[in-house]
């Protein structure tokens, strides 16, 4: 295996919040996969714009507004250029993942009829299920599921038996947030376009980890949230191609989003403004584009071999502890570590990790069919980001230990 060349322990100079201490006991963060840390040099950026240029954008004539739009657009053309989008206009502001899903849901409604098919996978977090069974309820279009494996592994033949004529749309994350594993997008786009169906890929949980290139996928939608990949939390954007944003319909009615409006009629503006009105998180946005400086800074390659580096190494020691189960054992997946110990409740294991300065994430991980699917209440979930160290998953593993030794 190829090992990266980062150095985790100068990176982590760079996120303050890694000093504080937690109960007593040094911060170790591994809840990413929910949102990650946030360097001093976005939080700058997010200082700097309050300190020196807080003004509305696109109206105004004055200096520091004219400032705050070109810095507003400056971060739409750097996250043109990180997806490698044909058009800057394909970048729509959003607030984030869920805003997006729910702004393509929408616009399909005027474009669904009675009986049209829809294809969702089995392994989505609620907020890829739910849009979508809203849009059949207005429609009359029936939802169809892809099922996975034991491993967290999409049944691909049962996806391509699902495709037919009657088939208008297929939505998949590009990695699940509760198992990892990282799904064959380029194959689903593929087979989707074939039969002439639109797709749309969840990348939120991929985008901190892989290299998304939304041509070279020839994907329809993608969707992103800045506060996974370092940025602030309220901001994210929906890619679209510029086809199929000027096929659909605004989701919101407001300023900026409009060419001209009269009593008698409101015609629309042009993208990317039609999907953005009213007012949006400028300081978000823009810090978004500083996030991914940062992140380019180091480099999605590199990021994505420690971390891969960090998942191995976790794995096998996790695994060494008596009554441990992984769910979710693609061999392909990113650094999301999911797991129960017999007989323990994974509410009762992050308590007590939490008292020990842990952080990891327990529950459902808002994908409640994938915790039927394995038919338990949820799991532990440790996520892992280039900050993290090999020495803080031997805290993990020893805190675990320590844990089911009081509750056994």
């Amino acid at each position: 295996m190829e090992m990266s060349s980062i150095n985790p322990k100068l990176i982590r100079e760079d996120f303050p919040i890694l000093n504080r201490e937690v109960n007593g006991k040094p911060l170790i963060y591994l809840d990413n996969a929910a949102t990650s840390q946030t360097p001093q040099q976005v939080i700058d950026t997010i200082v700097g714009y309050y300190s020196n240029y807080n003004a509305n954008i696109h109206r105004g004539v004055h200096t520091l507004s004219q400032e705050a739009t070109d810095k507003y657009e400056q971060a739409r053309i750097k996250i043109q250029r990180h997806f490698n989008a044909a058009e800057s206009h394909e970048i729509i502001f959003t607030s984030g993942t869920t805003h997006s899903i729910n702004l393509i849901a929408n616009g399909f409604t005027s474009l669904l009829k009675k009986g049209d098919e829809l294809i969702v996978s089995a392994m989505e977090h609620h907020s890829n299920i739910v849009p979508w069974q809203m849009l059949c309820e207005r429609t009359g279009a029936v939802l169809k599921v892809i099922p996975m494996n034991e491993d967290g592994e999409l049944v691909m033949n049962e996806y391509y038996s699902l495709l037919s004529d009657k088939t208008k749309l297929v939505f998949c994350n590009h990695v699940s947030n509760a198992l990892g594993t990282v799904n064959p997008i380029k194959e689903i786009i593929d087979r989707a376009h074939e039969v002439g169906a639109a797709v749309l890929i969840d990348g939120a949980q991929a985008a901190p980890h892989i290299q998304a290139d939304v041509q070279e996928l020839n994907v329809d939608f993608y969707t992103v949230s800045a506060h996974k990949m370092c940025g602030p939390t309220g901001v994210g954007i929906l890619y679209g191609k510029e086809k199929w944003l000027n096929k659909l319909p605004p989701y919101q009615g407001g300023g900026e989003m409009i060419a001209e409006v009269t009593f008698e009629k409101t015609t629309y503006a042009d993208l990317p403004h039609k999907f953005e009105a009213g007012t949006p998180n400028i300081c978000g946005g823009i810090a978004f584009g500083a996030a991914l400086d940062y992140m380019n800074s180091i480099g999605i390659s590199k990021i994505a071999a420690y971390e891969n580096e960090l998942l191995q190494y976790a794995s096998e020691r996790l695994l060494s502890i008596d009554g441990l189960r992984i769910y979710g054992t693609s061999k392909n997946k990113t650094s999301v570590i999911s797991f129960n110990i017999e007989g323990i409740h994974p509410y009762d294991i992050g308590s007590i990790l939490d008292k020990l300065g842990v952080a990891v994430r327990t529950g459902h991980h808002c994908a409640q069919p994938i915790m039927d699917f394995y038919k338990i209440p949820g799991t532990v979930r440790a996520s892992f980001s280039f900050y993290n160290t090999m020495e803080e998953i031997d805290v993990l593993v020893e805190s675990i230990k320590r844990a089911k030794s009081m509750l056994q």
